[in-house]
């Protein structure tokens, strides 16, 4: 490919990429947002993260498994719990890592 096109490629990407994320900050800078438009807000991150982690637990080979040798699902549920009771994003990884872990060594996952 030519160095031209990669380049024009890469900045194209930039813009598309840049864009999206500015103009919203521009345009709300000069005013305040309404609170119940910052309550709703809030809940996007949670449900983002929801949607990308809710698949990995529960499917595998394209089918629901809820079943016992699902590792992920049950490291997830008390890692779930520690999120809800502490609200650390630290312990909650470690806990879950640690679990993981713990489940790939005693039980052979």
């Amino acid at each position: 490919m030519d160095q031209k096109i990669v380049f024009l490629t890469i900045v194209g990407m930039a813009v598309v990429t840049y864009v999206p994320r500015a103009a919203p900050m521009l345009a709300l800078a000069a005013r305040g947002i309404p609170e119940p438009v910052m309550r709703w807000l809030s809940y996007v991150p949670v449900a983002v993260l929801s949607a990308m982690l809710a698949p990995a637990l529960v499917l595998r080979e394209g089918s629901f498994d809820f079943g016992m040798d699902n590792l992920f699902l049950w490291a997830a549920i008390p890692a779930f719990a520690l999120a809800i009771k502490t609200r650390s994003f630290f312990g909650t990884v470690a806990l879950g890592m640690g679990l993981v872990a713990a489940g790939r060594y005693f039980l052979g996952g």
